[in-house]
């Protein structure tokens, strides 16, 4: 009897293992009953993401969104080495590095960075920048311009754009043909017109609707074009001008919310946002100190080939971090504020200065 029991336990097991798996396998396989043909939710691929307008510029004080670039110090003075300063890189590694980059910062060799070295250094971080934009552009529009023409069309555009939403790209290029309602919800169609608008500014006279790779770049980076970074700058003072004089207030300028913070802190990350708008807007924006910012003063606080800007962002950066009050910057105090100029906090930031150097 006790060896009957054991086999229909041992046969009870494995019926319980089988029936698991195939259910598993059913669920695995199974599609929703009302998933939409024309749309195939996949996750936009890296390639995909390239052909939208980046919301962050990397060299460009101010987000499209009107917000504070808070990496700008970091982009401007690491240039495309930024990712390799790691929050979870080895210190001792990283301190190597920035010991690297302040000896290359100082060109006459006395062991002191001068405000006009590290305005010099800031151009050249920034055409760094450029440069790998120009570089990622052509990736870019290798993806809207299938047949290798050097010319795209917003209607090629469009289709490769809806693709990147998820949309078959053959029925929405069938439907645009065709001049059919393409049937998008309200966001999408939003986003579209948005994109439209930046498009025919991105095209230069005489107007076509068509762009070559040189006007994709500045329908993608505004910071590489004049006119683009004018609009740009419309743009923002369009959303943030209440009562539409076309210049913005203090009060205008830190309307701008600060993002869903739902915790303790919320308060005092808010009072912390709206100082530092503040203190951008008084100190650095306001060129002419009259309370009220024009579109000409933010375009030029946002062009980041101007030298002017880059020699104040210099003696900006070096005040932070010059503890001797000599107006020049020395490798101890470079290392001991590495989080502000890099984002990663070294340990032991002095041990072995002098011998590392």
């Amino acid at each position: 009897m006790a060896v009957w029991r054991k086999l229909w336990c041992r046969n009870l097991l494995a019926l319980s293992l089988l029936l698991y798996v195939l259910l598993h396998s059913m669920d695995v396989n199974a599609r929703p009953a009302n998933m939409s043909a024309s749309k195939e939710k996949a996750p936009a691929s890296k390639d995909e993401n390239e052909i939208l307008p980046p919301d962050h510029l990397n060299g460009v004080k101010m987000e499209r969104d009107g917000h504070l670039n808070k990496d700008f110090h970091q982009e401007v003075f690491l240039g495309k080495e930024i990712e390799e300063f790691d929050e979870d890189s080895e210190p001792r590694r990283n301190r190597k590095k920035l010991i690297d980059i302040f000896t290359k910062v100082d060109i006459n060799k006395d062991r002191s960075v001068s405000a006009k070295e590290m305005q010099r250094w800031i151009m050249e971080k920034t055409e760094e920048h450029f440069q790998e934009a120009v570089k990622e552009n052509k990736n870019s529009f290798r993806a809207v311009d299938p047949d290798g023409d050097g010319l795209v069309t917003w209607d090629e555009y469009r289709v490769k754009f809806l693709a990147s939403k998820g949309f078959n790209e053959r029925e929405i290029a069938e439907k645009i043909k065709k001049n059919e309602d393409l049937k998008l919800d309200e966001e999408t169609q939003e986003v579209l017109e948005s994109l439209k608008d930046r498009w025919f500014q991105a095209d230069n006279p005489p107007a076509d609707q068509v762009l070559n790779e040189d006007e994709f770049l500045s329908f993608l980076h505004p910071e590489h074009s004049r006119g683009m970074l004018k609009y740009m700058v419309k743009e923002i003072v369009r959303d943030l001008d209440q009562d539409s004089d076309k210049k913005l207030s203090l009060s205008e300028f830190i309307s701008l919310p600060v993002g869903t913070v739902e915790n303790q802190q919320a308060l005092e990350v808010e009072d912390e946002w709206v100082q530092e708008r503040k203190k951008e807007f008084e100190e650095v924006i306001d060129s002419n100190r009259d309370g009220f910012v024009t579109l000409e003063e933010l375009e030029e606080y946002m062009d980041p080939m101007n030298e002017h800007n880059a020699l104040n962002e210099a003696r900006q950066m070096i005040a932070v971090a010059d503890e001797n009050q000599n107006h020049n910057l020395e490798l101890d105090e470079i290392l001991k504020y590495s989080e502000y100029f890099t984002g990663s906090k070294l340990m032991d930031y002095a041990r072995n200065v002098h011998e590392e150097f």
